[in-house]
C-alpha cells in the first residue's frame, strides 16, 4: 500500500488558501500521487449543512462561542469517520483547507474560549489523528479583509472586525512557534509566483 499522507492548509480570510489547495492538488498529482481535496467546515453532506449554519451571515439568532465550537467538532467528527480516516488508510494523500488549528484559532484566539475545551474535544474527536504537514498561510489581517471583501458577499466570520483577525493570526502564529517540526510559514503577502515556489519547497520535504 502507498505511503498516505494528511496535509492541512490554514491562515485567515484572504490568505489565498483555495488557490494554494488547488496548486498543492495539482502539484502532487503531477508527482503520482492520489489526492483527495476536503475542506472544514464541511467535507461531507452532513458536515457541509453544519458548515452552512455556522457561517451563515443572515442567521436568525446570534451562535453562542459554545455552540459554534461544539458545532465545528460535530462537522469534524463526521469528516474525520468519513472521509480523512479512510481516505489514509487506503494509502491516498488527504488535503484539507483548515482543520483542528483553526478552531484553535478562531474559538480560542477570536472568540475568547479556554483552549482546554478545544483540547477535551479534540481528544475525543480526533483522537491520535495529526496532519503530516500543516501549511500556514501567513498574512496582514487589513491585507486579509481587503481580499476577502473584493471577492463578494461575505460570511458570518468575514464580518468580523480585524482585531478579531488579529487574535486568530496571533494564536495560528504561536501553534507555528510551538510545533516548528509539522508547521510551516509562508508569507502570503508575497506575489503568487513566489508563494508557489515555497509551497513546491515545502512539499518536496515530504
Amino acid at each position: 500500500m502507498p505511503s498516505s499522507k494528511f496535509i492541512t492548509i490554514e491562515g485567515i480570510e484572504g490568505a489565498g488558501k483555495s488557490t494554494a489547495v488547488k496548486f498543492i492538488h495539482d502539484y502532487l498529482q503531477s508527482k503520482g500521487k492520489s489526492v483527495v481535496v476536503t475542506r472544514e467546515p464541511g467535507g461531507t453532506p452532513v458536515a457541509e449543512e453544519i458548515r452552512q449554519l455556522v457561517l451563515n451571515p443572515d442567521a436568525k439568532e446570534i451562535i453562542d462561542p459554545k455552540a459554534e465550537l461544539l458545532l465545528m467538532f460535530a462537522g469534524r467528527a463526521q469528516h474525520v469517520a468519513r472521509v480523512i480516516l479512510p481516505e489514509l488508510s487506503a494509502g491516498k494523500w488527504v488535503l484539507c483547507d483548515r482543520f483542528v488549528d483553526a478552531t484553535y484559532a478562531y474559538q480560542c484566539g477570536g472568540r475568547g474560549l479556554d483552549a482546554k475545551w478545544v483540547k477535551m474535544l479534540e481528544e475525543l474527536v480526533v483522537g491520535s489523528l495529526r496532519p503530516d504537514l500543516t501549511i500556514l498561510l501567513d498574512l496582514d489581517p487589513e491585507v486579509g479583509l481587503a481580499r476577502s471583501r473584493r471577492r463578494g458577499p461575505q460570511d458570518r466570520f468575514e464580518k468580523e472586525k480585524v482585531a478579531f483577525f488579529e487574535r486568530v493570526r496571533q494564536v495560528y502564529l504561536e501553534r507555528a512557534d510551538h510545533e516548528k517540526q509539522r508547521f510551516r510559514v509562508i508569507d502570503a503577502a508575497q506575489p503568487l509566483g513566489a508563494v508557489q515556489e515555497n509551497l513546491k519547497r515545502v512539499l518536496e520535504s515530504l
